[in-house]
């Protein structure tokens, strides 16, 4: 059996020396390069299973490495992990956008480095499993039951293992006791009989609005069957329809077999569709007809199929000025907010912090064969001090690596790494509404958008949803046109 193969892409010397002492004991095969040029040229070649990149490297940066890799074929299913000395929430935020799955911050632990290696290593593997299965299972139609029943074995374990990431993120029940918790609670045992009826959820990211979901769900009449939750921003226009409907085979070039869509696979469920407020327009009037007719069309046929689906929704983009500037329908919205839920931020519900920090060090206590240790008065007081742009994932994230700092025992001041988001320096205001002196802002129209972009990014201290909203574009506008992080 071939071992996992992993590149390495750092311009300091002893940093890929420390990361082969850490990794090739645990039984992989390491490659090492010292540029982003490089690592480019040796993951063509080499096709490795996993790369570990650094930021800053001369030529090629690390996030101009991790962008150049997703938009190749042969590199693109290649998990990319940062791990860097940077880190702002703004280059931890451009790492995820470009397309890594995992960002890691230097000085680390081995032990943090291993974890999550063979983890993204062995989710990897097991998507390439299941995309194998689905393949054979186009191509075997005269086996089709067979095909079926192994493509649902290789899901079951893929879901198995994206549910114990779930539940080592704490997204395995509510912990808390705030005036608004308690809301939220009251809330989803009211819905329990009402497992018709859609639910938007609204709230900043990481407030736990999937959870939410998740909760009204298993809540619910519908909990014994499936619970499929969609990104709208992540679904490519041009299979749309195919993948909320369906199609048959012959529908399209490729189509070479029936393929049921979201709806259909959550008949009897819940369908949760994210984002919703960047759903395109072209979507939005199909998923009304659907919610209107409890019908759906797969492509390329002329038979309706009646499905019975919960649709809860949620967003943390305001949807009145959304239909105000028709980027959504209000049709739609009165359909999807049946009945509204809200999460609030972190900052918020303070009296919760602590008690959610106690909780998460628990969880990954109990992973890594701990015992739980306890915050001193100096953590408690840091945490109740910071704002927590991130919310609750946030404080997750950093308990994690506390209690990968601490060794296990008593979590110190010195061991919290918690990043501020700091607003950038007034400036007299533009016509735009961003601030800043028009007079140095190009001529040439591309390079004007990008500056007025990185000075709404500035001025709303990195928050894409204000900078859209101050800019009056859509948020995938601003992603289109972030500029990396130097």
């Amino acid at each position: 059996m071939n071992r996992p193969r992993i590149l390495i892409a750092d311009d300091t010397a002893a940093s890929l020396t420390l990361l082969s002492h850490v990794l090739e004991p645990q039984g992989y095969e390491i490659l090492a390069v010292s540029s982003g040029k490089d690592a480019l040229k040796l993951a063509a070649r080499a096709q490795p299973d996993l790369i570990l990149l650094d930021v800053m490297m001369p030529g090629h940066d690390g996030f101009h490495v991790c962008k150049t890799l997703k938009a190749e074929q042969s590199t693109r299913e290649v998990p990319v992990i940062f791990i860097t000395s940077r880190n702002d929430t703004a280059s931890i935020l451009n790492g995820f956008r470009v397309g890594a799955v995992d960002y890691i911050v230097k000085p680390f632990q081995a032990e943090e480095v291993v974890t999550r290696v063979a983890t993204h290593l062995k989710i990897s593997g097991l998507t390439r499993e299941l995309q194998q299965r689905n393949a054979e299972l186009e191509a075997e139609v005269a086996r089709r039951v067979e095909a079926e029943h192994s493509r649902d074995k290789a899901t079951q374990r893929l879901t198995s293992l994206a549910s114990r990431e779930a539940q080592r993120w704490g997204l395995d029940g509510f912990v808390g006791g705030s005036p608004h918790m308690k809301r939220i609670l009251a809330d989803i045992e009211r819905l329990r009989q009402f497992s018709k009826t859609s639910v938007l959820i609204t709230g900043e990211s990481g407030t736990g609005k999937e959870l939410v979901a998740r909760a009204l769900h298993y809540h619910s009449p519908r909990a014994e069957a499936a619970f499929i939750p969609v990104n709208c921003v992540a679904v490519p226009a041009d299979l749309l329809e195919s993948l909320f409907f369906g199609h048959v085979k012959g529908a399209f070039t490729g189509a070479t077999a029936d393929r049921k869509g979201y709806f259909e696979l959550a008949d009897g469920g819940t369908l949760f569709l994210d984002e919703i407020g960047d759903m395109p327009a072209a979507l939005q009037a199909k998923l009304l007809r659907v919610l209107e007719d409890g019908e759906v069309t797969p492509v390329g046929s002329t038979k309706s199929h009646r499905v019975d689906v919960r649709v809860l929704s949620a967003t943390n983009a305001d949807l009145a000025a959304k239909i105000g500037s028709g980027d959504f329908r209000q049709d739609l919205y009165y359909r999807l907010a049946r009945y509204t839920v809200e999460t609030a931020p972190l900052r918020e519900r303070r009296e919760d912090m602590l008690l959610l920090a106690g909780h998460f060090l628990k969880v990954f206590a109990s992973e890594m064969g701990m015992t739980p240790p306890t915050l001193d008065e100096a953590a408690q007081a840091m945490l109740l001090k910071h704002s927590f742009p991130g919310n609750v994932r946030e404080l997750k994230n950093a308990m994690e690596r506390a209690l990968i700092l601490s060794g296990g025992k008593t979590v110190k001041r010195e061991h919290l790494q918690l990043f501020e988001v700091t607003a950038a320096t007034p400036v007299q205001p533009a016509k735009t509404g961003v601030k800043g002196n028009m007079d140095s802002v190009p001529m040439d129209l591309e390079a004007a958008e990008h500056t007025l972009i990185q000075r709404a990014l500035e001025q709303t201290g990195g928050n894409v949803t204000e900078a859209a909203r101050l800019l009056n574009v859509n948020r995938s506008r601003i992603y289109r046109r972030m500029p990396a992080a130097k």
